[in-house]
């Protein structure tokens, strides 16, 4: 059983704002923002290595090993409150949520602080000017602190992609031409249809 990777239950918004809660009177911004990092960075390890993976979600494995297992990779190289969140989970049996839990702990900071991250797909690498430029159109738009992820997807023909969050924003040489090809289809049918009429009523 992997991570599950879905959009954050009402469970898993309860973790979050409490951790969001605990970093931020902690230490503020820089804290609850370093906390999310952490999660994160755990979570991409997860997603790239299988045996981590199960090591977190898999029901089979005792939750006393897995707790031993968690303070011999994470302690020292994590915050104490990162490691003591993931100790929780696994004794609360929730450590499947993690990344759940994140997404829904990136949302209560970008909420509390007026920033949203931005994942941004070219075909090509994209310079660091144009990623500028709609950084600041975006920024501009939304009226936030805009962070960019810059990512190349080769099946890309041209164009760009914006994901916020669960929003997608596909302005892709696919979703034209997708576009195009939806609306020849449907000016046919219309077509067809209209003559089928006048064949009718003549």
């Amino acid at each position: 059983m992997p991570l599950i990777e879905a959009q954050p239950t009402a469970l898993a918004k309860v973790y979050a704002k409490a951790l969001f809660e605990i970093a931020h009177a902690n230490g503020g911004q820089q804290n609850a923002e370093e906390i999310l990092g952490e999660l994160e960075d755990i979570i991409e390890i997860a997603r790239n290595d299988r045996k981590f993976n199960e090591l977190l979600a898999s029901r089979l494995i005792d939750a006393q090993k897995r707790d031993a297992s968690l303070v011999r990779m994470f302690e020292g190289k994590v915050s104490p409150l990162t490691l003591n969140f993931l100790r929780q989970l696994n004794r609360k049996g929730r450590l499947a949520n993690l990344s759940q839990i994140a997404v829904a702990m990136d949302e209560f900071v970008q909420q509390q602080f007026g920033r949203i991250e931005v994942d941004v797909f070219t075909a090509a690498p994209i310079s660091a000017n144009e990623l500028e430029n709609v950084r600041k159109r975006l920024s501009d738009s939304l009226g936030k602190d805009v962070i960019m992820h810059p990512y190349t997807d080769s099946s890309m023909l041209g164009g760009i992609k914006l994901r916020m969050g669960d929003q997608l924003i596909d302005a892709s040489i696919q979703a034209e031409l997708r576009r195009m090809r939806d609306n020849l289809l449907n000016k046919g049918a219309s077509e067809v249809r209209g003559r089928s009429a006048d064949m009718l009523e003549n």
